[in-house]
């Protein structure tokens, strides 16, 4: 399965190291969400997929994460506090609770209108998804 999804990131043009560990990404989540509500979400989850996927930070720490969510311009103080005090725990229980609903049970899984894709995919597969949806393709810069 590693080898399956390292030749899929490297298609991908993602970055992908060899990694030994897996490590709980609960708190990682939590902070993305805060960094989400400062502007910051996308920078923060690309920061933090390359930390963990190609350089193998324990993303289960707090400081790993708080040097992540500083590589990205968010303050260390609020970012420690943060995960200390555990602020967006809620809103990530939530997201857990909506995507058990649906019957989600893998990242990523991609769905439109109750069809879903699950795992990394190539591209054609996730513009299959959207075009048969009926989303319009947009114009090539």
């Amino acid at each position: 399965m590693k080898d399956r999804v390292k030749k899929a990131a490297h298609e991908a043009g993602l970055p992908f190291g060899e990694r030994e560990k897996t490590y709980n990404s609960r708190r990682a989540q939590e902070l993305g969400k805060w960094a989400e509500s400062k502007g910051k979400g996308d920078s923060f989850h690309h920061a933090a997929f390359r930390a963990y996927f190609a350089d193998g930070f324990n993303i289960a720490k707090i400081p790993a994460l708080v040097e992540i969510a500083a590589s990205v311009g968010l303050t260390r103080e609020e970012s420690e506090s943060v995960l200390v005090q555990r602020t967006f725990k809620t809103a990530v229980d939530e997201d857990w609770s909506l995507s058990q609903k649906n019957g989600i049970t893998a990242v990523p899984t991609f769905v439109m209108n109750k069809e879903s894709l699950v795992g990394a995919q190539p591209y054609e597969m996730l513009e299959n998804l959207a075009v048969g949806h009926g989303v319009k393709k947009r114009a090539t810069l």
